[in-house]
């Protein structure tokens, strides 16, 4: 896959996601957050089935074979991490709103780049500060946050932003070594429904007729962004870096605040696209600049 392949897969799934937290949102009207998550996983599980046995089962055996106790570890790792940073934001949507999780969610930019270049000691190409500084100042005016009261909820979204970048962070490396992102998709997507499961089993009730209200909820978390658009993210870090693709990521809250204005009707003021403005600045910063080096 070429790089601006990977980019465009970047930002597929980054405008899948955007367009989801709708949908979080309002599917719990009738449902427990890991009621919500265990199904909608479930359901991305079922729909990247029939993709990966066209596109990638006879290949299998052959890429994982070279290590596979690795792959193994690697693929439930980021499916732990994957659970922690979903679930947490599910439930962090029950005390907070949806502008104050959007706005602390968005702290996983920052924070790739920090571990990467910390604990992995990798080096970091210098655009990537200034992109990330953009970004976090950009999602402070797209979300509104300045007019926000901070709750219980957003230590929660803050929490499951350090999962989320924990997840950026090992998909980059799964993806170095073993060229199957579907499979590890379907590993990923069943072990955040299991999981989920198995809380809901403890804290929450399974009602049929309660899940089905949701269905279109569901169904668009699942399999579009719960499979589709994290697939889609193995596919973009093949070839982008895990900081830079943090970054691109961010995008999430310009598709969210879009989705939010064409779909809820709800009111893009100035201080949305002049957050716009800064998170766009700061991908293209992180994309273009250490392509114009090479040249």
């Amino acid at each position: 896959m070429s790089k601006s392949a990977s980019i465009a897969s970047a930002l597929l799934c980054t405008l899948i996601w955007g367009t989801t937290f709708i949908a979080q949102d309002t599917g719990m009207e009738f449902i427990g957050p890991y009621v919500f998550n265990a199904v909608r996983f479930f359901v991305g599980f079922l729909a990247l089935i029939p993709f990966y046995l066209i596109l990638e089962k006879k290949n299998t055996a052959r890429i994982i074979s070279k290590n596979r106790s690795k792959f193994i570890y690697l693929a439930i790792l980021i499916g732990i991490f994957l659970f922690l940073a979903s679930a947490l934001q599910q439930v962090a949507l029950l005390y907070t709103d949806v502008a104050n999780a959007a706005f602390f969610t968005i702290f996983y930019v920052p924070m790739v780049p920090i571990i990467v270049f910390f604990l992995f000691k990798k080096t970091i190409h210098w655009s990537v500060w200034p992109a990330v500084i953009l970004c976090v100042i950009g999602g402070y005016f797209l979300t509104n946050f300045q007019d926000a009261t901070v709750r219980l909820g957003d230590s929660l979204v803050l929490i499951g932003a350090l999962f989320w970048s924990l997840h950026i962070i090992f998909i980059g490396i799964i993806v170095e070594e073993f060229n199957a992102p579907i499979l590890i998709g379907l590993v990923q997507t069943l072990i955040v429904s299991i999981c989920s499961l198995i809380l809901a089993l403890f804290y929450e009730e399974f009602i049929l007729v309660n899940i089905l209200n949701q269905k279109i909820q569901i169904l668009y978390a699942g399999v579009l962004s719960g499979g589709i658009a994290f697939v889609l993210q193995i596919y973009a870090q093949k070839n982008i870096k895990p900081a830079p693709s943090a970054i691109i990521f961010s995008l999430e809250g310009v598709f969210a605040t879009v989705a939010a204005w064409i779909i809820l009707s709800q009111v893009l003021n100035f201080n949305n696209i002049l957050g716009c403005c800064f998170i766009l600045i700061g991908v293209l910063i992180s994309q273009i600049i250490p392509e114009i080096k090479k040249t």
